[in-house]
């Protein structure tokens, strides 16, 4: 063997013991999982931007060359679905801010308040129940509840002659209720499991001081319910945006003034010649941006909810 052979596996052996092949192996582990999540949402991008014979002609997840890209897509898919935009907008601010809201109150209730035991277990087991009520069991009573037992169309009736305002938009304001309703159990029961990990000590003290239920929430309780409340918010925010079956149980038609985006994203692209991909895939992104500003904004609370003891 020739000394400079001998001197580059020398080399080698040096620097072989002080690599890290449990780094290595992570961080490729990580770099696979990270590109095989990033890959649908990379292709339906670069679809986005193809026109429809660019769409058949190339490999799905390859850039569109410069005879194959087009905004067209975006433009038809924003014009489409702007009405189901606002609309979901408007259902979906309040219907989570409200659930959070009510949320919070119910776990400090159940968690932080002592009024007795059995009644507590009680309300609790009835909480509990409403999680577990799958959607498919309340549609037809949903349903027949908000047209002959509770028509907000006909209670409503002078609300809806205000500019902007049609009859249909009822079908909107039930289905944030609705939302509200269902989403209220799920979020007092995240919000209790934070509130078990709080000093009982810390309210005891405000008792002593002669702080009442109200002010211990709101000067104690609800400060501290930040993380948490970053973490409930994105949660029902994403939940409500992305709901489906109460849309189309309750409105059902993707052409009415009332429509959430995604009733309307339903029926986007699809006609008798066949379905556009590239506007699917521009509508799919442009409905999905809400979610992604909420991530966005509430990325710090949300970790901080994540690391807490609950």
């Amino acid at each position: 063997m020739s000394k400079a052979t001998q001197s580059v596996d020398e080399s080698f052996a040096d620097i072989l013991p002080e690599w890290n092949y449990w780094r290595i192996g992570l961080s490729l582990i990580v770099t696979f999982f990270f590109a095989f999540f990033l890959a649908p949402i990379w292709t339906g991008l670069v679809t986005s931007f193809k026109t429809s014979a660019a769409v058949t002609g190339t490999t799905p997840f390859v850039p569109p060359g410069a005879g194959g890209f087009t905004l067209q897509k975006w433009g038809r898919a924003i014009d489409h679905l702007s009405t189901g935009f606002v609309n979901s907008l408007i259902m979906t601010v309040p219907a989570t801010i409200a659930t959070v809201f009510f949320g919070s109150t119910a776990a400090y209730g159940l968690t932080l308040v002592d009024w007795g035991d059995r009644a507590q277990f009680g309300v609790l087991v009835l909480f509990l129940i409403g999680i577990f009520i799958p959607y498919q069991a309340v549609l037809v009573p949903l349903s027949d509840f908000w047209i002959n037992v509770f028509p907000l169309a006909e209670i409503l009736a002078p609300v809806w002659q205000l500019p902007f305002l049609e009859p249909d938009h009822a079908r909107l304001l039930s289905l944030t209720i609705t939302h509200v309703v269902y989403g209220i159990p799920i979020c007092m029961l995240l919000f209790r499991g934070y509130y078990m990990t709080l000093s009982e000590e810390l309210v005891e003290a405000a008792k002593i001081d002669g702080a009442t239920i109200t002010t211990i929430y709101r000067r104690i309780v609800l400060p501290l319910s930040k993380p948490m409340i970053g973490v409930v918010f994105i949660y029902q925010f994403t939940q409500i945006w992305n709901e489906f079956l109460f849309s189309l149980t309750l409105i059902g038609s993707s052409s009415s003034p009332a429509a959430t985006v995604t009733l309307v994203l339903s029926g986007l692209g699809a006609d008798l010649s066949g379905i556009d991909f590239g506007l699917r895939m521009a509508g799919a992104l442009f409905a999905a941006l809400p979610t992604i500003i909420i991530y966005v904004l509430f990325a710090e609370q949300f970790a901080k909810g994540l690391a807490s003891d609950n």
